[in-house]
C-alpha cells in the first residue's frame, strides 16, 4: 500500500477519477485493471516486494502479457517518501512505468525522480478545466532510438557491395574485343601467303 495512506477528501476524489479516466482512454490498446483505494486486485511482482499501481496494463493476447505500470498521484503525494517507496521500484519492473501528475507538480516529480534514480518511460502532467481533465506529455525516456540506429548502418554496405558487383560484369565483353583483334590478324596473314603464291 502507498505510504500516502490518507489524502485529503477532495485530492482522493480527485485521484480516482483521472485513474478512471485514464483507464478508458488507455483501453484501446491495453488490458487495464485498476487498483483504486481498497479494491486491491492485481499486484506487480518486482523482486521481493508487491506493489498496487494504480493501473496495470496488459497486453490483449492469451498471455496477458504485463506491458505497463501507471501511477497517478495528487499534489500531496508528489514527494520523497512515494518516490521511494513506489516509484523507484515500478521504475525497474520490466515494463515501461509511466507517472501522472498535477500540472504544478512536474517540476518536483522530475526532480525526485532523478534523485531517487527512478526510470521513467513517460511523465505526463494533468490539468482540470471545468468538467474537462486534459492530459500533456512532459517526458518521454529515449531507450528504443539507440536500437533502430544500427540496422540501416548495416543495410548500407550491402548496397554499396551491390554497386561494386556491376562494374565487374563489364570485364567479360572486353576480352570478347581483344578475341576478335586476334583473329582479324590471322585474316591478314593468310591474305599475304595468298599473294606469295
Amino acid at each position: 500500500m502507498s505510504p500516502i495512506l490518507v489524502r485529503p477528501v477532495r485530492e482522493q476524489l480527485e485521484h480516482d477519477r483521472v485513474i478512471r479516466l485514464l483507464q478508458v482512454r488507455l483501453k484501446r490498446r491495453h488490458d487495464v485493471v485498476m487498483n483504486i483505494g481498497e479494491e486491491q486486485t492485481v499486484p506487480v511482482r518486482i523482486g521481493q516486494v508487491q506493489i498496487f499501481p494504480d493501473l496495470v496494463l496488459t497486453s490483449t493476447e492469451r498471455g496477458h502479457k504485463l506491458m505497463g505500470t501507471v501511477e497517478v498521484e495528487t499534489a500531496e503525494s508528489v514527494n520523497h517518501l512515494e518516490a521511494m517507496a513506489q516509484w523507484a521500484h515500478l521504475g525497474r519492473a520490466r515494463a515501461p512505468f509511466h507517472l501522472y501528475v498535477p500540472a504544478g507538480s512536474v517540476d518536483i516529480a522530475r526532480r525526485l525522480a532523478a534523485e531517487n534514480q527512478v526510470n521513467v518511460a513517460e511523465i505526463w502532467s494533468y490539468h482540470t478545466i471545468g468538467d474537462q481533465t486534459r492530459f500533456t506529455m512532459v517526458h518521454r525516456a529515449a531507450v528504443s532510438e539507440p536500437r533502430r540506429a544500427p540496422t540501416p548502418k548495416a543495410a548500407r554496405p550491402a548496397a554499396n557491395g551491390s554497386r561494386t558487383a556491376a562494374p565487374r560484369r563489364t570485364k567479360p565483353t572486353s576480352r570478347k574485343g581483344s578475341s576478335s583483334r586476334s583473329k582479324a590478324p590471322a585474316r591478314k596473314t593468310s591474305s599475304r601467303t595468298q599473294k606469295r603464291k
